[in-house]
């Protein structure tokens, strides 16, 4: 392992076992989908995470994240549980869901050091065609994102097709993408926007946690009493989507994906590059 520029580059060694940390992962916000439905509460979300990942033999990334020295005030959940107006950081609760709510599940583990960090959104039950018209949006624009990673390329390229394709929906600025590996934040910073002057060139080794955030009115938001929960401010619904990327010389490797994002990346006419899976 090595650093360019603050920006930590993975051996390809590394980045396989970035890939098995994906997986439990992957695994986790399945299990948290299919346990999805009106009754259930974000708490029993959040214990179906612990265990899935617990079973894997790895260790959440998010429980007691941010923690002051004391010890007090890290995070106190396994996963994000955002529920409508919520963007990101909802705290798990006795929050019951209902017909209709989307409720964006963040999650990450680490698995020999390493992690892994992806988010979906869910319908709970039917949900209206506007809500989830802004979620498949979401989705397209961390898939466009991923889409425009190339070896040589910039960061800013992932931004630019992240807003391009956001369409006419409230894009979150405050929050963005990251780098990750050895610790779940790093360089370099992964907006969903347009930004000025130079970003980091894509290499190999490098990884990156793309994360739209959109909303169905205003973008702005304000941060909850609890010092977490980050909510609209016009109480619109908000959606959020995220996948661990690397970009080898074969192509783009997804490595929260189950199938390595290959079904998607050959939909765009992206090359697949995984290194062994």
């Amino acid at each position: 392992m090595r650093s360019s520029r603050g920006v930590e580059i993975k051996t390809p060694e590394q980045i396989c076992a970035m890939r098995r940390a994906g997986l439990v992962v992957e695994r986790a916000l399945t299990a948290v989908g299919e346990a999805i439905g009106p009754g259930v509460t974000t708490a029993e979300l959040n214990d179906v995470a612990a265990e899935t990942i617990a079973a894997a033999g790895a260790l959440p990334s998010f429980l007691g994240y941010g923690a002051r020295p004391d010890g007090t005030g890290g995070f106190s959940g396994v996963i994000c549980a955002s529920v409508n107006e919520e963007i990101v950081h909802g705290i798990p609760s006795d929050r019951t869901l209902a017909e209709g709510d989307l409720i964006s599940v963040d999650c990450g583990a680490i698995l020999d050091g390493w992690h892994g960090d992806s988010a979906r959104s869910f319908a709970v039950g039917e949900i209206s065609p506007e809500v989830a018209e802004l979620s498949a949006t979401t989705k397209r624009a961390l898939w466009a994102g991923i889409a425009a990673a190339r070896l040589d390329g910039r960061v800013a390229d992932i931004s630019a097709a992240v807003e391009d394709a956001s369409g006419e929906y409230g894009i979150i600025e405050e929050f963005v993408g990251h780098g990750i590996g050895s610790a779940m934040h790093q360089p370099p910073d992964v907006h969903n926007y347009r930004v000025r002057g130079r970003t980091p060139r894509i290499v190999q080794g490098m990884a990156l946690a793309v994360e739209p955030m959109l909303t169905l009115g205003a973008p702005d938001n304000v941060t909850l009493e609890d010092e977490w929960t980050v909510v609209t401010l016009d109480r619109s619904v908000a959606a959020h989507w995220e996948h661990t990327i690397t970009v080898t010389e074969h192509g783009v490797w997804v490595l929260t994906a189950l199938d390595g994002g290959e079904e998607i990346l050959n939909e765009l006419g992206v090359p697949f590059g995984p290194l062994a899976d």
